[in-house]
């Protein structure tokens, strides 16, 4: 895993299931917010998954495109880019039809100082989406971060646990459940909640920084002790396998890894590879955002990847120097600060 095409063929590489469970899910598939991190991935691994299958659906991505490079990538996978501001109404209404939808917009990363904005994208426009498509089934992209800090001896948050959100990031991802709830209930549309926690690959996530840090002798705050992880392939899948578990009233699902990760653990196993040693600041607290997957691998499986290949795919790109996306997740923030 040296290179950027590599990293993007293993992504978006379709499983014999979802090759299965595309051929079964009725209708064209729009990705709303497909400019984001996670967005071409879910969206080219849709495309590649119906051309394995053989059958005839569209893949829409949407998003505003300010880099154009991204729109003709996805047109290259096969996918047909939407250039669309969708929180103009008219732009909204003019989208195509779709019988499927996955949800990806969202507003994380300058949430302090700009509240007003976050509220308006986290949960004033998931209202507008959910009257908008009110016919389709729809996968909503959510976070781990709507419940409070778990446990970690207990195994992490369940579905049915109640939300506690810390901080206004994570409120307004609790209205964005709540609007598209509300009108998933009136309008009968099927929904799933899809509670990501946390998704990676070599570029960019929990474990990309730790590994950053540990090749660069920066210390690990150790605050936040345990982190759930997922490969970012995978939850694609799981995102687009969803949509068969799209029901009324909605499923609530919890996306992540079996595994809930001692962050000292990763910082040791990347300085085995790395050849250094790590440096710590802090001790572990008992509670950290992390999830209780086994709902989601009841029903699609293990994740495809499993941990220790990520670990390695990570430290070889990062003693290679590949690049990053410059996003850190904030993955170690307990006071609800984004």
């Amino acid at each position: 895993m040296r290179t950027v095409d590599e990293l993007v063929h293993e992504l978006t590489r379709p499983t014999d299931r979802l090759v299965q469970d595309i051929a079964g899910i009725e209708g064209d598939i729009v990705v709303l917010g497909v400019g984001g991190k996670v967005g071409p991935t879910v969206a080219t691994l849709a495309a590649n998954a119906i051309k394995a299958a053989g059958v005839d659906k569209k893949v829409y991505g949407v998003a505003r495109f300010s880099d154009r490079s991204l729109a003709d990538e996805l047109e290259r996978a096969g996918v047909v880019p939407v250039v669309a501001d969708v929180t103009d109404d008219d732009a909204l209404a003019a989208l195509p039809d779709a019988a499927n939808v996955v949800y990806m917009v969202g507003h994380k990363f300058g949430t302090t100082g700009s509240e007003h904005y976050t509220w308006m994208m986290n949960s004033y426009l998931p209202g507008r989406v959910a009257q908008r498509y009110s016919q389709s089934r729809i996968v909503a992209f959510s976070t781990l971060l709507v419940y409070p800090m778990a446990p970690v001896a207990e195994g992490g948050s369940r579905e049915d646990d109640p939300v506690g959100p810390w901080g206004e990031y994570a409120a307004s991802c609790v209205g964005r459940e709540r609007v598209f709830e509300h009108f998933a209930l009136k309008n009968g549309t099927p929904l799933t909640l899809f509670r990501l926690g946390y998704a990676i690959e070599t570029r960019y996530g929990v474990l990309a920084e730790i590994a950053s840090a540990v090749n660069n002798g920066d210390p690990i705050d150790l605050s936040m002790g345990h982190a759930s992880v997922i490969w970012q392939g995978d939850a694609a899948e799981y995102a687009l396998r969803s949509l068969l578990l799209a029901d009324n009233p909605p499923t609530r699902l919890n996306v992540t890894g079996p595994e809930i990760v001692p962050v000292r653990w990763l910082a040791h196993r990347f300085a085995e590879r790395l050849g250094t040693e790590p440096k710590f600041v802090g001790v572990e607290e008992p509670t950290a955002y992390v999830l209780d997957g086994t709902k989601a691998h009841q029903a699609f499986g293990y994740p495809r990847v499993p941990l220790l290949d990520m670990i390695d795919w990570v430290a070889q790109w990062t003693a290679a120097g590949g690049g990053s996306l410059g996003k850190p997740t904030k993955f170690q923030e307990r006071g609800g600060r984004f």
